[in-house]
């Protein structure tokens, strides 16, 4: 059985991250193309025999383009499977650490290549999106990753209090009906919303329009958004430029900042 900080961060990359697939697949039109004509179940597992099925996994049901993520759910009636033999694994594959012994067994592949190949391609874009160490020149390619890191913070925020990871979860517990946001002026595509009640969270992609956030992180411009989401920049100093504006008492911004890094450090 895995011990917590590997179950933890597991679920990050199940529950936060591999969602991100259908984002990318979708939101780049070459990705797109691959997809148009494949109907198939595509599923990424971890073997793991405490769990009923025998392991953890996300699937998602691709059908000409339109995608379904079943995040944390085992299908027993897959196309196309990347099975990593323990969470253990699986996590250090998808932090980079690539060897024989985290390299999965891919299963049906050869009846279902094109599905396949198509797939590997958007996990190569999401490992290439996610590990850069710059900001990407292209103003498409930076809101894609703007959006992927908000998805990706708040969503992962949420699995670290379902997972009982004590800070996270002491917070959310003492939390009335709240609601944190992560924006860009002039960009409401890309934004997240993280709310919290009575210790349950749930992560929202978009903006929340039933009443105002608590708190939102807001930031001028894409490139303001990745000097903090890339630590590049130094919040403080981004703050007194403007950069960084925190619509809300100061204190929730740092402790929402604390979150993020921990899920940064988390999944790297």
């Amino acid at each position: 059985m895995a011990d917590n900080l590997t179950l933890m961060t597991n679920k990050i990359f199940l529950n936060a991250a591999l969602p991100l697939v259908k984002v990318i697949a979708t939101d780049v039109p070459s990705l797109a193309k691959k997809f148009k004509n494949i109907h198939a179940v595509i599923q990424v597992s971890a073997l793991d025999s405490s769990e009923p099925h025998g392991k953890a996994a996300t699937h998602f049901v691709v059908n000409a383009g339109e995608w379904l993520v079943h995040a944390d759910k085992v299908s027993t009636k897959v196309n196309v499977e990347l099975q990593f033999k323990s969470r253990e694994a699986m996590n250090d594959f998808f932090k980079g650490k690539i060897s024989p012994a985290t390299l999965p067994k891919m299963i049906g592949v050869t009846k279902n290549l094109k599905a396949f190949i198509a797939f590997m391609s958007v996990l190569l874009k999401m490992s290439s999106l996610l590990g850069a160490t710059q900001p990407p020149e292209d103003y498409e390619e930076k809101k894609l990753l703007v959006k992927c890191f908000f998805y990706l913070l708040s969503s992962g925020i949420s699995q670290l209090n379902k997972s009982g990871h004590e800070a996270v979860h002491s917070w959310a517990l003492k939390s009335p009906d709240r609601v944190y946001a992560w924006a860009v002026d002039g960009e409401p595509e890309v934004s997240a919303y993280l709310r919290v009640k009575a210790g349950k969270t749930k992560a929202g992609r978009g903006e929340y329009k039933r009443s105002m956030p608590f708190f939102k992180m807001r930031f001028d411009s894409l490139d303001s958004a990745l000097g903090i989401l890339m630590q590049t920049d130094d919040m403080l100093e981004s703050t007194r430029q403007g950069k960084l504006i925190m619509d809300g008492a100061p204190e929730f911004g740092a402790q929402i900042g604390e979150f993020m890094m921990l899920v940064g450090e988390l999944a790297k």
